[in-house]
């Protein structure tokens, strides 16, 4: 069992800060102030300078801060009067019993809590262990389940050198490279035994046992217990599968699945947690269901086939990925090699356990796949939007011959956002006055956005003005930093003191770059972009940001070719590209921007969640109908957006060239015949009143639903509590034998 009752690590740090100091070290042990009301200057102000070095890291400002520097802080009313609020205010949160949950789920408790499985968990920039979009749905679904009292515990992987870095070389060439993550410096804790020794769970990897230590992180009132094989006790390669994010070959992958899955079950076990739910956040953690079978089988003494409904009954699945080729697949021999050790503690023969994960059963060379075994062991599945639903039940309904498509049971809760993490507080401080001070608590109601009617054009549109040009100082910082490590010239490195500028038209485009998602889109026509951006009266911008995964070649050359754009002669002021996209950066841009470009492929945009964040802050979307914004947009009579832009209306076709073409002159056209000249149309005093009412509109529409409050709401009532739950039909699995 492990020693749970003291952060010993926020107890060692409080021990170097001044006695009206110490409550700022269970502020930094816990993420909960990322999110609280005066996030901003709690940290930064120690040290501005150490807090841009450090990356953000609560715990690694307060080490480095100087004896003379906490002493002062210590003299100055003002911060111990913020830190002081601060502490009342975690305090208060911390100890709420009344919760939203305790009075519509009391089902749901801290002894059976729910424990969310995900290979990826987007907390905060300072804990790097997240690559894009699942997550950064991870981490705010955490935060959410917190805010409103769901019990919940998070399971993940702890990455040594998570997700890749991104620089580029001087030709725009994607290049990538890793940093150690500083974990004894980092806000989270090794768990350890009683006797001060790590507690570990042990796994057979590859014929070998490995050991697993487990850490833990405080997100609010939920625990996120992260996994790591890096030990000196453990062989120098196993050592690495906790080294990388969806970095390796597929053995590496695998076996990161495998610490995932069942390791994730055996640390609750070794903690003394019993989840009352498994929530299974995309297919890599699907093994877990085999795992809580396993210990089903050894309690009871049954069968796999007599204890598989019980299994079902506690695991649920969320899937993300609305193309087949994007799901984890094994080869049998794969299996063999991970497996063949496993399936007889499941009391299962090789071809047995093979059907598990076997789209068509009777292929002795069909893979297994992870997405398959899910399906099978949970008793409820949904995709992250309506659409993906509807796309979901298509791809899957080979598993289900007895049923027409539409009756394939799989639903779908629509993705949303944290609002008080996505939110700037420059915003928040405006809603305060105008939807009330507890705002962030009513998110999910929408008579209390629909105030925002209240606010005066003239405060909405200089508040998010200032927020514009907080994002092009961030830009050209960054670009500047940039050029100046790639050597350019001392021109080249000059001239980002005069890139964007806030009285422009500013569009934002950050995602992965996969080709479906064509982040090069809004260039393929280059003479009607340039006359576009280059327009002498009223011009537009745009700034990129994102990354190709290491393996993407042709990802790569789209950010080769968005960096040409950059230096292209006639618009190379209005053409920006930062670097090493992650969650601050994003913030940023989203808080920023006047319009959010979204235009993926159809339907392989499953949700998307970058331009809900984007509604919160005022900004206005505009997207190819797909995901989310399927739900989001609305049009008034005459087909005209109210609260955002629809790029190529309801126009498909399969042949892509042709789809690329239709939806490039359809945006062109929205930004020549819509866009620009509505941003542009201005009264005397410098606002355009047309402008702020869609502005209204898109915070009105889009905030009461997409936000994770209402998405934790769903998942209580539509899956996590059983009586509430809507139950499916096992799928036909067993092998005969």
């Amino acid at each position: 069992m492990a020693n749970n009752s003291v952060m010993t690590a926020a107890l060692k740090l409080s021990e170097k800060l001044p006695f009206v100091l110490k409550r700022l070290a269970d502020l930094a042990y816990n993420y909960w102030w990322s999110w609280s009301s005066d996030r901003i200057a709690l940290f930064q102000s120690i040290d501005p300078q150490e807090w841009e070095r450090c990356g953000h890291n609560p715990v690694a400002i307060l080490e480095s801060a100087s004896c003379e520097r906490l002493s002062q802080l210590a003299e100055d009313p003002l911060y111990l009067k913020q830190v002081s609020a601060l502490a009342r205010e975690f305090d208060r949160y911390m100890q709420q019993k009344d919760t939203w949950v305790s009075g519509v789920a009391p089902q749901l408790t801290k002894e059976h809590p729910v424990a969310y499985f995900c290979a990826e968990f987007g907390i905060h920039e300072s804990l790097p262990v997240y690559s894009g979009g699942l997550g950064i749905l991870a981490g705010d679904h955490l935060k959410s389940s917190s805010d409103l009292g769901v019990p919940m515990v998070g399971v993940g992987l702890l990455y040594r050198q998570g997700y890749f870095r991104q620089r580029l070389n001087r030709n725009g060439w994607q290049e990538d490279y890793y940093i150690d993550n500083p974990f004894l410096h980092m806000p989270i804790e090794l768990i350890k035994t009683q006797t001060g020794e790590p507690l570990t769970i042990q796994l057979e990897v590859r014929q070998r046992t490995v050991k697993v230590q487990i850490w833990q992180v405080q997100v609010g009132r939920v625990t996120l217990y992260l996994l790591d094989s890096d030990r000196e006790d453990n062989d120098p390669i196993d050592r690495w599968l906790t080294g990388h994010l969806y970095g390796g070959n597929l053995e590496t992958r695998i076996a990161q699945e495998v610490v995932l899955g069942i390791g994730g079950v055996r640390a609750l076990e070794a903690l003394g947690i019993q989840p009352a739910v498994y929530h299974l956040n995309e297919g890599h953690a699907a093994f877990c269901t085999l795992e809580v079978a396993r210990l089903e089988i050894e309690r009871t003494g049954k069968s796999f086939y007599d204890i598989e409904a019980t299994v079902r009954d506690r695991c649920v699945f969320t899937t993300h990925t609305p193309v087949p080729a994007g799901h984890d697949v094994f080869s049998p021999d794969l299996i063999d090699s991970f497996f063949a050790h496993y399936w007889t503690q499941l009391r299962l023969s090789r071809e047995q356990f093979l059907a598990l994960g076997a789209r068509r059963l009777g292929d002795p060379w069909e893979p297994f796949g992870m997405t398959v075994l899910a399906l099978r062991m949970t008793r409820a599945c949904n995709g992250v939007s309506e659409l993906h639903g509807q796309v979901s039940r298509k791809m899957w309904t080979v598993l289900y011959p007895r049923v027409s498509e539409d009756q394939v049971p799989i639903g779908y809760i629509t993705n949303g956002v944290h609002a008080p993490t996505w939110t700037a507080p420059l915003l928040g401080d405006l809603y305060n006055q105008y939807l009330g001070e507890n705002w962030h608590t009513q998110a999910m109601n929408p008579e209390m956005w629909a105030k925002v009617d209240t606010i005066p054009d003239e405060e909405l549109w200089w508040r998010h003005r200032v927020l514009k040009e907080r994002l092009i100082a961030y830009t050209r910082y960054k670009v500047k930093k940039a050029r100046e490590q790639r050597g350019e010239s001392y021109e080249s490195i000059q001239a980002t003191d005069t890139l964007l500028d806030p009285d422009v038209l500013t569009i934002g485009f950050a995602r992965r770059f996969s080709p479906y998602k064509r982040g090069d889109l809004i260039l393929r026509d280059a003479e009607r972009a340039l006359k576009i951006f280059g327009n002498a009266n009223h011009p537009v911008q745009i700034i990129f940001a994102g990354k190709a995964h290491p393996a993407d070649e042709e990802g790569k050359r789209i950010i080769q070719r968005l960096m040409e754009w950059c230096h292209h002669g006639e618009i190379r002021n209005r053409v920006a590209f930062i670097e090493d996209y992650d969650i601050y950066t994003g913030q940023k841009l989203v808080q920023g921007v006047d319009v959010w470009l979204n235009n993926p492929r159809r339907p392989l945009e499953a949700s998307g969640t970058s331009g809900q964040k984007v509604c919160f802050n005022g900004g206005l979307n505009c997207s190819v109908l797909d995901g989310w914004w399927c739900e989001g947009y609305q049009a008034d009579s005459n087909g005209k957006g109210i609260n955002g832009w629809a790029i190529g209306e309801d126009a498909h076709t399969s042949d892509q060239e042709l789809q690329d073409r239709i939806d490039s002159r359809s945006l062109y056209q929205l930004l020549e015949e819509e866009i620009v000249p509505l941003y542009y149309d201005r009264n005397p005093q410098g606002v355009s009143p047309r402008w702020v009412q869609m502005m209204k509109a898109s915070i009105k529409t889009n905030c009461p639903l997409f936000n994770t409050d209402r998405m934790i709401a769903d998942y209580v009532s539509q899956v996590y509590v059983p009586e509430i739950a809507t139950r499916v039909e096992p799928i036909l699995a067993k092998v005969l034998v």
